[in-house]
């Protein structure tokens, strides 16, 4: 069983970028879309995708889970909405911010960027930035669309319309490129929103996903979640050398010999490809996130 595990958790973690483009696909999956310059508007819109991806992209398979919380938020017969938030708790137990690790779009964005050469920096010495998407998510996502309304009673999506740069990537660029009524409306907010994006293309360049770190309020609902998911990081103990290439490897500034299931973890797998003696794999189950073979046998 313990052999089935490493294997597993190997080809995850070797074969991470290839899961990547093929979730970003099929999250995408209406490509003829961006030559016609629409959306799509089937009944699978109706159905939240997993990561951070722009409705009003053409190809978009589903809607955005954060765009979809914040509609029925502003909705001006607003009502506590047991499918999204049921949704989004049901795929944070479940994986956690492995979703923020394998199946986002943006995530996956960001990273691509970071492989271009540039001067790369660490993000040690900016862990208190993490915080920030706690507050992008109560106040952006929640409370804004909740308490800021129009005369009819209903709130803007805050979050989406004003803050996130997968809009513009996604829906606004593609959308203005090929409808040319769509681009002689755009204005002040798609500069703002433009901006926005630029600032993290530039950012990813020189820091690894600083979206996801610092600003995604779906990594916060998902972080909120890690340490209770069913898929976890495990260390074993006794194969533990302490040599820390695995904290070195980690991008996400965790150290998984002493936090597996740290809420900034999103199960990348870069630390089970570093780790000299397979210490470190995928697991199934609750737990501490540490494992010990000779507690196990009882010795």
């Amino acid at each position: 069983m313990d052999k089935k595990k490493h294997k597993i958790s190997q080809f995850l973690a070797h074969f991470r970028g290839w899961i990547q483009a093929v979730a970003t696909i099929l999250t995408n999956i209406h490509l003829p879309n961006f030559f016609k310059g629409e959306i799509y508007r089937g009944d699978a819109k109706k159905v939240c995708v997993p990561g951070l991806n722009c409705y009003s992209c053409p190809a978009a398979t589903g809607a955005c889970p954060i765009g979809a919380l914040q509609a029925v938020i502003g909705s001006s017969k607003f009502k506590f909405s047991y499918y999204i938030t049921g949704f989004l708790i049901l795929l944070g137990v479940l994986l956690g911010r492995f979703i923020c690790g394998f199946l986002c779009p943006f995530g996956w964005f960001q990273e691509l960027l970071h492989k271009i050469p540039f001067k790369k920096f660490s993000t040690k010495k900016l862990k208190p930035l993490r915080y920030i998407k706690y507050g992008v998510l109560l106040i952006f996502v929640i409370l804004l669309p909740l308490l800021v309304t129009n005369s009819l009673g209903m709130g803007n999506p805050f979050f989406c319309k004003y803050l996130c740069p997968q809009g513009v990537l996604e829906g606004a660029i593609p959308l203005s490129i090929a409808n040319a009524s769509i681009r002689a409306a755009l204005g002040k907010l798609f500069t703002w929103k433009f901006g926005i994006l630029i600032t993290f293309v530039i950012l990813s360049l020189m820091f690894y996903r600083p979206f996801c770190k610092w600003i995604c309020p779906l990594g916060a609902i998902y972080a909120l979640c890690n340490k209770v998911s069913f898929l976890q990081m495990k260390v074993d103990e006794d194969k533990c050398v302490s040599c820390g290439k695995c904290e070195r490897a980690c991008k996400m500034d965790v150290d998984v010999t002493k936090h597996p299931n740290h809420t900034e973890c999103i199960r990348c797998g870069m630390c089970i490809k570093e780790c000299p003696t397979e210490a470190i794999h995928y697991q199934y189950g609750f737990g501490t996130g540490k494992t010990n073979l000779k507690e196990n046998k009882g010795e």
